[in-house]
C-alpha cells in the first residue's frame, strides 16, 4: 500500500483538480505497546515528514485514547500527546536537528533550521503586506540551499506571541499552517529573546501553540507544537478516484 502513496498523492492532492489538500497520508493500522507507523506525501509524490499531519492524524486515534504515543512519521522518531480534542506533537531532536546561519545576503533578518525537512524563516515588519507568490520561491530554490526549504515570513506581535505564513514545498503554494516552520520560528524567537512559550498565528483559523524545552548551542530539546484537531468529514472513493 504505502508503494502507493506518491501516485495517489499526485492523483488526489494538488490544487486546481483533485481534493486540493496539502498531502496525503497512509498509516498502518494502531497496535498496543507497537510504535504508531505512519508515511506522508506531499501533492507533488515526494515523501516528506509532515508534524501537523501528523497531528491531525491524533484525531483517528480510539476515542478513548489520551495521553503519549511513539509514532515513526516518514522515518522520523516522534511523540504525539492528545489530551481531549488538542494533540501535541514533540519535534524530532538530536544532532542533525537544529538552527543554522541563513544565506547572508536576504533582505531580512533570517534563519535555516532542519526540523526533518528544511526551513527558512524571515522576520519581516507586517506578514500581510508580503506577495508571497513572488517573494517566495526565489527563497524556495535559493541557490545556497540544497535541500531547498519551506520558507515562512514571520512578525512578532508581542512577547509570546506573533504572525506567520508559509510558502511550502511539495505543495509549492501557501499553505494554512505549517507546523514545522511554526516550531522552529519559535525555537529561533527563543533563542534571541529568553521567551520559550509562543502562540504562533499562521494564515488559517486555529493558532498553534510551541513550547521550547531549552535551546544550546543552536540545538533544542524538548520542542512542542500543540493545537486544536478536528476530523471535517469522511469520503469513500468512487470508481473515478481509483488509481
Amino acid at each position: 500500500m504505502y508503494s502507493d502513496g506518491a501516485a495517489w498523492a499526485k492523483r488526489l492532492c494538488p490544487r486546481g483538480h483533485g481534493f486540493g489538500a496539502d498531502g496525503l497520508f497512509l498509516m498502518d493500522a494502531l497496535l498496543k505497546g507497537a510504535i504508531w507507523t505512519i508515511e506522508h506525501w506531499d501533492p507533488d509524490g515526494t515523501r516528506s515528514f509532515c508534524s501537523n499531519g501528523t497531528r491531525a492524524a491524533g484525531a483517528l486515534l480510539p476515542p478513548d485514547f489520551q495521553g503519549e504515543l511513539e509514532v515513526c512519521s516518514s522515518g522520523e522518531r516522534t511523540v504525539l500527546d492528545r489530551r481531549g480534542l488538542e494533540v501535541g506533537l514533540r519535534l524530532p531532536e538530536g544532532a542533525d536537528y537544529c538552527l543554522m546561519d541563513a544565506p547572508t545576503e536576504l533582505q531580512f533578518p533570517a534563519v535555516y533550521g532542519w526540523t526533518g525537512t528544511p526551513q527558512l524563516i524571515l522576520e519581516v515588519p507586517d506578514v500581510d503586506t508580503i506577495d508571497l507568490p513572488t517573494f517566495a520561491p526565489p527563497l524556495r530554490f535559493h541557490p545556497s540551499l540544497p535541500c531547498g526549504a519551506n520558507v515562512s515570513v514571520l512578525q512578532i506581535l508581542s512577547p509570546g506571541q506573533a504572525k506567520i505564513r508559509t510558502w511550502e514545498r511539495g505543495v509549492e503554494g501557501e499553505t494554512q499552517c505549517c507546523g514545522q516552520g511554526a516550531a522552529a520560528a519559535a525555537a529561533w524567537l527563543a533563542e534571541r529573546t529568553g521567551q520559550r512559550a509562543w502562540d504562533m498565528q499562521p494564515r488559517g483559523m486555529d493558532a498553534v501553540r510551541v513550547g521550547v524545552g531549552s535551546i544550546e548551542g543552536r540545538r533544542w530539546k524538548g520542542l512542542w507544537l500543540k493545537g486544536p484537531v478536528r476530523v471535517l468529514g469522511e469520503i469513500e472513493l468512487g470508481p473515478s478516484l481509483q488509481l
